[in-house]
């Protein structure tokens, strides 16, 4: 886990690696597994700027993706490393965007474009993004 700039703007990359199970009878990495990794990296990486997921949530804050937008470019099979980054902006005033790429490592081979678009909803079930998150939001 690291936080960088890449192309100007701060990114937070997460290494990882694919797991023989996470495979289809293709011998690559079955499509829905990697909505599994970026979701990953967006919880770890809101756990890297202080906000728990799950403090949230016990809060009555619950963080919602409302859409999901996935370029795949390149496939993974088992044993690849891979590297996630992820960089957050502003995408209206009730919703902002996770932009997430994935990596093959060693080569940095382009294997997934995403955008994941969320919102926040309070305790009344109303959108309203949270202070301690607003803090980390670039606006476009």
């Amino acid at each position: 886990m690291d936080d960088e700039r890449i192309n100007g703007m701060h990114t937070f990359t997460f290494e990882m690696s694919v797991r023989d199970y996470e495979c289809d009878i293709q011998g690559i990495v079955n499509n829905s597994v990697y909505q599994n990794y970026i979701e990953h990296v967006r919880h770890e990486y809101l756990r890297h700027i202080g906000i728990d997921f799950h403090d949230y949530a016990r809060q009555g804050i619950n963080l919602v993706v409302v859409r999901a937008e996935l370029d795949y470019k390149s496939p993974l099979v088992s044993g690849d490393s891979f590297l996630v980054t992820l960089h957050m902006k502003r995408e209206s005033p009730l919703k902002f965007a996770f932009h997430q790429e994935i990596f093959r490592l060693p080569d940095h081979k382009l294997v997934l474009k995403a955008k994941i678009i969320a919102t926040a909803l309070n305790p009344k079930g109303r959108p309203e993004i949270p202070r301690e998150l607003e803090a980390f939001l670039i606006t476009p």
